[in-house]
């Protein structure tokens, strides 16, 4: 019999337990975003040696995501011929990793913003393709390469990544090009120290 109440007390303890956290987690209610980008709240994810990972929500699971923002920081590149090198290393990357890249561009500086880059390319992999679009500017006074990525999974996608260019495409390269609520490097160190 005291077994048998014993088993009753524990069970009880444990539903007021989860009862307690699914209320708590309740009244947290749904995780803040980092930031916005082109409409959609990113939240963070991941981080690691100056890299950045962010999803949007119901996009958790980091190995089958749609979309993300990477940003990459740079702490050794301070002006712009540092970036330009650092952009040149990237694209060399892509390369050497099956990308195929669509597009290339530098946005020349001016007296109010130093020179930008931007490199827009496809990787296709054995159950999906990927774009991705950086872009490569000083923030804060330290190189940054921002990257919008999106991906298509299955098998023979081709067409279907090509009509997502056509149709998306420009769009998220000129809403990643204007984009200037990106996070400071400084911002995105305490991100990756919680």
């Amino acid at each position: 019999m005291k077994s048998q109440a014993l088993r009753i007390l524990v069970s009880l303890a444990i539903a007021c337990g989860l009862l307690d956290a699914e209320q708590t987690r309740a009244a947290a209610g749904p995780a803040k975003s980092a930031f916005v980008f082109d409409g959609v709240g990113y939240l963070h994810r991941w981080s690691m040696n100056h890299q950045h990972e962010f999803t949007p929500e119901g996009q958790e699971d980091l190995e089958k995501w749609l979309d993300m923002i990477t940003i990459n920081v740079y702490p050794d590149a301070h002006d712009a011929e540092a970036l330009a090198t650092k952009a040149n290393a990237v694209l060399e990357n892509y390369k050497s990793h099956n990308g195929k890249v669509l597009r290339t561009s530098s946005v020349p500086r001016t007296s109010k913003q130093p020179a930008e880059h931007f490199i827009a390319v496809v990787f296709g992999r054995s159950n999906f393709i990927e774009v991705a679009l950086a872009r490569f500017k000083l923030v804060d006074g330290l190189g940054c390469s921002i990257v919008y990525s999106h991906r298509i999974y299955g098998g023979k996608i081709g067409d279907q990544m090509s009509a997502w260019l056509k149709n998306n495409g420009a769009e998220k390269e000129k809403a990643l090009m204007e984009w200037n609520e990106i996070p400071s490097p400084a911002l995105l160190n305490e991100a990756s120290d919680q």
